[in-house]
């Protein structure tokens, strides 16, 4: 049994989450017991309860209407599982693990505009999705190309030499050519981390490509990030300064820690979690950033600068994505690079007026994320084979 001491440990307990989520004759009978046998925690009990029905289920504006009626939905949910499954366990494990996640998808607001509007037809209600073939990470050297099915960590010594870790498996020796540059490609629904020859430390997300040396030679350090977004924890020397390469900017480091988004297709950012850095597009002024701030790339070559929460922008290295009343349709692009889905939003009505807040944890299992965003945005989610469908589901 977990030790209790504050009505948070209950919070972390994915049995308590299941039973005020889903609750049955089993969780009903088992905490009842503990109750009973543990009379000095029913007021840290009862704060738990009280803070995931008014605190942890909305942030924002969920009203106690919408709140019981999306837990409604939730038990609902389960039961026509139920009833079409008929494999009891299978159904215990996945709402257990679904009713986790829903916890923590805080606060999504599921108000409509109040204008009055020309209804679409359901027809129209659609948003498709098509799972992408699942490709290779790609080690590209001046020697050889090497694959990997699964996550990697590549780290390099000083020597240039690098050891490549995949899953659990026992880690691969080579020694890469050190005046030249090598590529890292992560496609969608992949990610790796890298570690430079200087002790910098890159995660880089579903999507990208990065250029980088084995071994830093001259008077500074520099890699290419062609594409894609990776958050660094600079190396700090401050005989070599470093540099980050992009179609449009460059940054220069000052010993530091962020995040560069250059997603084609999306904004251009970086966002600045610790230390100094500078941006400067193609003959264009240099512009600082200073912590927690974000600085987005315009077309005319200007930086637009704000403060921001960071962990929204970095959190996906963690395995969780962070939402500040964010579009549902963002939301949906998130999730469709890291699971490398492609969502078609040409007829979508309902989602684009609907912004989510909280956390998505990003489990191994696909259907529980799509399911609670299914739940959480009153959308019904089905697959077939490669290819997913997402309709409207009238209140």
């Amino acid at each position: 049994m977990p030790n209790y001491t504050r009505y948070t440990d209950f919070l972390k307990d994915k049995q308590f989450i299941q039973w005020q989520l889903a609750p049955d004759e089993i969780l009903d009978a088992h905490w009842k017991d503990f109750i009973e046998t543990n009379p000095g925690l029913n007021e840290e009990l009862q704060q738990a309860i009280d803070y995931l029905k008014t605190t942890g289920l909305n942030k924002s504006t969920l009203g106690e209407t919408e709140r019981s009626r999306l837990l409604n939905k939730i038990q609902s949910t389960i039961e026509r599982s139920a009833k079409r499954t008929k494999i009891r366990r299978i159904i215990q494990l996945s709402v257990a693990s679904c009713a986790a996640i829903i916890l923590l998808i805080i606060g999504l607001n599921l108000f409509l505009s109040q204008e009055k509007e020309i209804q679409p037809s359901p027809e129209q209600e659609l948003i498709v999705g098509n799972l992408l073939n699942n490709e290779d990470i790609q080690l590209i050297t001046d020697e050889e190309s090497l694959s990997f099915q699964n996550d990697v960590q590549v780290k390099f010594d000083k020597s240039g030499k690098a050891k490549i870790t995949q899953g659990g498996s026992e880690g691969k020796a080579v020694e890469l050519t050190k005046s030249k540059q090598n590529t890292l490609i992560v496609p969608y629904g992949k990610r790796s981390t890298l570690t430079l020859s200087d002790g910098s430390k890159v995660w880089l997300n579903s999507g990208s490509v990065l250029e980088f040396p084995a071994q830093f030679s001259g008077k500074k350090r520099e890699i290419y990030l062609t594409s894609g977004e990776m958050y660094i924890e600079v190396a700090h020397d401050k005989e070599k300064p470093f540099y980050v390469q992009t179609g449009n900017f460059n940054v220069k480091v000052y010993g530091t820690k962020f995040n560069i988004s250059n997603y084609s297709g999306s904004m251009q950012s970086v966002v600045l979690v610790e230390g100094r850095v500078s941006l400067r597009p193609t003959n264009k002024q240099e512009t600082f950033l200073s912590p927690n701030e974000q600085a987005v790339y315009s077309d005319n070559g200007i930086f637009n600068t704000q403060k921001v929460d960071v962990n929204q922008f970095i959190s996906w290295k963690n395995g969780y994505l962070t939402f500040e009343k964010t579009p549902m349709t963002e939301v949906l692009q998130q999730i469709g690079r890291y699971y490398n889905l492609s969502f078609d939003f040409d007829q979508d009505v309902n989602l684009q007026k609907r912004t989510c807040t909280g956390k998505i944890y990003l489990s191994d299992n696909l259907d529980n994320v799509m399911t609670t965003v299914g739940l959480l945005s009153s959308t019904k989610y089905t697959k077939n084979d490669n290819q997913i469908f997402i309709t409207h589901e009238p209140n």
